[in-house]
């Protein structure tokens, strides 16, 4: 359900794109966390005075709900600014670079322990991806070289880390705290975040959009969807994890491709069918073994003995005293 909502984000975005000439991610994700201000920030506001009221978590944690604000606006923004400079082919294929530095975060704070299995699965998600972006080769969709390809690739793997942190750090919220607290901050920081980015970096864009119902309805149609997936997400997290939500929606490219078939005249491989297969092989083996959660450690200093060094030679003498008494 998640990866259809990215599909249908994807999809209004490239008509949006291709056959009205509007490019402007910014003003796409500023409407999602408005509605997400609207709806999730206002119930935490309205919210009995306590550790779940607005005012309070402002006032004890807003400097951490920035920088997730931040991490979260800038990674949607350089994904698809990336489009512009690089390839399709390298956008898929370095996407998914966030899911080992997913691991490694979740691994160091949120203290998750894998088995051999998981890392298995995600070797098998990755090859179906791999087949993915193979069969686009075949099919002709490779058609875009990226103006800088340099450029590209680095917002990619820029963009790829901060979804990871942002991801993990919506999983501590909602396993922690609340999926309402998550959504509010978001919602919030976001719509300031990215309001200001939009002022200055798609002024001109937007002038230059000639508005119509069409257009508006493909603006209506991405942010529901966007709403939903961002609404959705917490609740599979909290009853699985963020590295195995995103190697489920792994698939939202695919669901794309399939209807890119009938929107765009897209060739159809069966290697889609493949890699589809392959990449849902791969998450239902990673879900088919829950990892582990091991508590922190206190600390690894040894704790202290009653007898320290002075102590052990008070000891030590004293024993000699002993020892030369008996002799005597």
């Amino acid at each position: 359900m998640l990866s259809l909502c990215i599909c249908g984000t994807a999809i209004t975005s490239q008509y949006l794109a291709e056959k009205y000439k509007v490019n402007t991610p910014m003003l796409q994700s500023f409407i999602n966390y408005c509605l997400l201000f609207l709806i999730y920030t206002v119930m935490l506001a309205f919210q009995s005075a306590g550790s779940d009221n607005l005012l309070y978590i402002l006032k004890k944690k807003w400097w951490k709900y920035i920088l997730l604000g931040l991490a979260d606006v800038e990674a949607n923004y350089l994904i698809v600014r990336a489009y512009q400079y690089t390839t399709l082919t390298s956008v898929q294929l370095l996407d998914c670079f966030g899911i080992p530095v997913l691991m490694a975060l979740s691994w160091f704070i949120l203290y998750a322990r894998y088995r051999v299995i998981h890392f298995i699965a995600v070797a098998v998600c990755l090859l179906g991806v791999g087949t993915m972006v193979g069969a686009d080769i075949l099919a002709g969709r490779e058609d875009n070289s990226g103006s800088d390809v340099l450029i590209g690739d680095v917002l990619v793997l820029l963009g790829a880390c901060l979804y990871a942190i942002s991801n993990v750090c919506e999983e501590y919220i909602v396993k922690k705290l609340s999926r309402q607290e998550f959504l509010g901050m978001v919602g919030l920081f976001g719509t300031i975040i990215s309001g200001i980015q939009l002022l200055f970096m798609e002024y001109k864009d937007i002038a230059s959009i000639h508005w119509d119902w069409k257009i508006a309805l493909l603006f209506v149609a991405f942010a529901l969807c966007m709403f939903c997936l961002y609404s959705f997400m917490p609740l599979v997290i909290k009853v699985t994890s963020a590295t195995s939500v995103n190697l489920g929606i792994l698939t939202a490219d695919l669901y794309s491709l399939f209807f890119g078939l009938f929107l765009f005249g897209y060739k159809f491989s069966g290697l889609y069918i493949l890699s589809f297969t392959i990449i849902m092989l791969g998450f239902i083996l990673y879900c088919s073994t829950p990892t582990r959660t091991v508590e922190p450690a206190e600390s690894s200093v040894p704790p202290v003995t009653t007898i320290g060094i002075d102590n052990l030679g008070l000891k030590l003498e004293e024993n000699l005293q002993e020892t030369h008494s008996a002799v005597l």
